[in-house]
C-alpha cells in the first residue's frame, strides 16, 4: 500500500513538472513547445489519452519481461504460484523507479498530468480484476479485449505462453506485435516463473533477481557479457548454459523439423525407394 501510494505521488510529481516545461502558459493559454496549444478536457481528448495509455502500458509492461533488469523489479508479481486478486496486488516496488519515464512523452506532447493520471488508474483496475481463474471466455469482447482467460495465459509458466499477452485493457497490439495468445484447455496451466525465489521473506522476493543477475555478471570478465546480463533477455547467456524464451523455442523448432525430416527419410525407406535417397544425399553433399 506505501509503495503503491509513493509510486502515485512519484508520478504526479514527475508529470507535472514535464508538462509545466512543455506546456508554459504564453499569454494567458498554455502553448506546447512543439506549436500547438495544449490539450483540454473535451470528451474525445480522454479517449485519445486513454488510448496513448494502453499503448504506453503494452511497451512498458513487454520490456518488463524483454528487460532482465527490468525483469528483476516485475518478477515479483509473477513468482507467486497463484492466480487470484492477491496476485494482482503483489508488485515490485522498484517500479516506481523507471515506469513515469515509460508514460513521460504523453504529457510532454500536452495530456494534462491528471487527466494521465486518471487513465493510469483505470488501466490499473482493469488489470486489477482480470487476476481470476472464475471468470471464462466472454465471447465478442474477446476479438478486442484483455480478458480473463488471456490473462491467465500470460502469468502461465508454461513455455507455450510464456511472454504473451503483455495488453492492458485492449489485446489489440498484441495482435499487431505478434504476442497475443489464446487460452488452449487442453494445456494444464501452471503458475509462476521457472526460477522462483522459494521464499517467504519478503526482502528476498523483491530482491532476488538482482541478486542472479549480479552472480551471472562475475561468469565472464568480458564487459559485454556483463551489460547484457543485466540488460538483454531473462535467461541470455555468454556461453550458451542458459537461453532466453525465444532461444528455447527456435532451438525446438529446430529439433521438430529434424524429426519431422527424419521421419519422411524412414518413410522412404520403408515404401523401398533407396534410390531415390541416394540420389538425394548425393546432390545436397
Amino acid at each position: 500500500m506505501i509503495a503503491a501510494l509513493v509510486k502515485t505521488v512519484s508520478a504526479i510529481f514527475i508529470f507535472t513538472l514535464v508538462y509545466e516545461i512543455f506546456n508554459p502558459i504564453v499569454n494567458g493559454i498554455r502553448i506546447n513547445i512543439f506549436g500547438w496549444n495544449s490539450f483540454g478536457y473535451v470528451w474525445y481528448v480522454w479517449l485519445l489519452c486513454m488510448l496513448l495509455d494502453d499503448y504506453t502500458y503494452y511497451w512498458f509492461h513487454r520490456q518488463n519481461h524483454m528487460v532482465r533488469f527490468l525483469w528483476a523489479a516485475h518478477i515479483v508479481h509473477h513468482s507467486s504460484d497463484n492466480f487470484n486478486l492477491g496476485t494482482a496486488v503483489r508488485n515490485g516496488w522498484f517500479t516506481i523507479l523507471y515506469k513515469p519515464f515509460f508514460y513521460v512523452w504523453i504529457v510532454m506532447i500536452g495530456f494534462p498530468p491528471e487527466m494521465l493520471v486518471v487513465c493510469l488508474g483505470i488501466e490499473a483496475l482493469w488489470q486489477f480484476q482480470l487476476h481470476t481463474k472464475y471468470i471464462h471466455k466472454l465471447g465478442i469482447i474477446e476479438k478486442f479485449i484483455n480478458t480473463h482467460t488471456m490473462h491467465q495465459v500470460h502469468h502461465a509458466k508454461n513455455l507455450e505462453y510464456m511472454d504473451k499477452n503483455h495488453g492492458g485493457i485492449l489485446n489489440v497490439f498484441d495482435r499487431i506485435f505478434g504476442t497475443w495468445k489464446e487460452l488452449d484447455k487442453k494445456i494444464t496451466i501452471e503458475y509462476g516463473v521457472t526460477k522462483p525465489p522459494n521464499s517467504y521473506n519478503i526482502w528476498i522476493i523483491l530482491t532476488h533477481e538482482y541478486k542472479n543477475i549480479w552472480q551471472d555478471m562475475k561468469k565472464s570478465s568480458n564487459w559485454r557479457h556483463k551489460f547484457m546480463y543485466a540488460f538483454a533477455a531473462p535467461g541470455w547467456s555468454h556461453d550458451g548454459s542458459t537461453l532466453t524464451i525465444k532461444q528455447v523455442r527456435k532451438q525446438i523448432k529446430q529439433e521438430a523439423l529434424k524429426i519431422i525430416s527424419d521421419f519422411n527419410i524412414e518413410e522412404i525407406l520403408c515404401e523401398n525407394k533407396e534410390n531415390l535417397v541416394v540420389e538425394i544425399f548425393s546432390e545436397t553433399g
